[in-house]
């Protein structure tokens, strides 16, 4: 059995991950209390049914307040019973959830009582932050849309070996944040900055005149090396722990050159690695 426990703050998504895993035949139960999870788990195991091969299961806060000391607890229990388990969280920062909400016009969960918005959210992340400590993957959706995310859950949770690790290299630009859930960034703000070249500043990374023009500096080369290098040297020992996931974030200003040709000259490089899955996501390419 292959079990995914989706959590997050409202608002950040989890809806949508939840519905992009049951159409990729996962079977579904949003909203459940902790306290009944395992009571869950043995019912579903004690089922020989092709249906319950692949669960997905959606906490909030409303129903882990209570419960969350315990959640350790749970975790090992179920992973003691043979159980393939992935805590996925899912966050945003405070700006974009009040947007979404204000554009919606849906109440926040926790705001009772006349508990203004932006204090719910303070509520719930303070709920959740044991969970965040225990998630295996960390998604921040701030800069992402609906489709960017479904693909990101496809990507990386339905099409994902449970014997592999997941690398995720994620491009970004500084002026518009640095991702959340990322476990290295790299800064490659000091390399030579195609946007200069009148040219080149329309395209992007990926295209031909850019990658000639970033491959023709020696600089940009040896910096690749140096963070192909890190990450292979260290990757062993992730693969070692049983982790799932590791993300890698390389930013550079805008997001569209620099960084972009880096991310995708790591990925080709990676690839070859043996028990890793490579995903690749440009945040801020669109931006």
């Amino acid at each position: 059995m292959k079990l995914v426990i989706i959590s997050g703050l409202s608002g950040s998504g989890k809806s949508v991950a939840i519905n992009t895993l049951e159409d990729a035949g996962f079977y579904c139960i949003d909203n459940m209390p902790l306290s009944m999870l395992l009571t869950c788990i043995e019912h579903l195991t004690a089922n020989a049914s092709p249906y319950y091969e692949k669960i997905a299961i959606g906490v909030d806060a409303r129903n882990a307040s209570k419960d969350i000391i315990s959640f350790p607890d749970i975790v090992t229990a179920i992973k003691n019973r043979g159980i393939n388990l992935e805590l996925i969280h899912l966050e945003a920062n405070e700006d974009a959830l009040i947007q979404r909400y204000s554009e919606t016009r849906r109440k926040h969960p926790l705001t009772k009582n006349g508990l203004p918005l932006v204090e719910a959210i303070h509520m719930e992340k303070h709920i959740l932050e044991d969970l965040v400590l225990l998630a295996d993957l960390r998604i921040d959706t701030t800069s992402t849309n609906v489709r960017e995310l479904r693909s990101i859950i496809t990507e990386q949770v339905c099409k994902k070996d449970p014997s592999q690790l997941t690398i995720l290299l994620q491009s970004f630009g500084f002026k518009y944040g640095v991702p959340n859930d990322s476990d290295y960034v790299f800064d490659v703000r000091c390399l030579p900055n195609p946007y200069w070249e009148k040219s080149l500043r329309e395209l992007s990374g990926k295209d031909a005149e850019v990658i000639e023009f970033l491959q023709s500096h020696n600089d940009v080369i040896q910096m690749i090396d140096s963070i192909s290098i890190f990450i292979e040297r260290w990757l062993p020992l992730f693969v070692k722990e049983n982790r799932s996931y590791l993300s890698v974030s390389i930013g550079c200003t805008g997001g569209h050159h620099r960084s972009v040709h880096v991310t995708e000259f790591l990925s080709d490089r990676l690839h070859a690695f043996q028990d890793t899955h490579v995903s690749v996501r440009h945040r801020d390419l669109e931006a």
